[in-house]
């Protein structure tokens, strides 16, 4: 009875902030998340628990978003600004 499967719970949600996912699997993730709660098949609490992670997972894919374009914003002036002049 040492050996339970809930065990490893409570460290789940902590393993999950190691890892980020990445865009295209939050993406996906939130897609399903949204499916499943348009379905209204999902019990008020799982309801609760999946919009919250739709949350967390919409400021997750915007930040990355932000990021992608700053960074390409910036490659844009360094090119801009390595052009030559005539």
């Amino acid at each position: 009875m040492g050996r339970t499967s809930t065990s490893s719970s409570p460290t789940a949600p902590s393993e999950r902030l190691l890892t980020e996912p990445s865009f295209e699997d939050a993406q996906r993730e939130l897609e399903q998340i949204v499916e499943r709660l348009e379905q209204g098949k999902a019990p008020l609490d799982e309801a609760i628990a999946l919009w919250e992670r739709g949350e967390e997972l919409y400021r997750l894919c915007v930040a990355k978003l932000d990021s992608a374009q700053g960074r390409i914003e910036e490659l844009a002036s360094r090119v801009e600004a390595a052009q030559p002049t005539f």
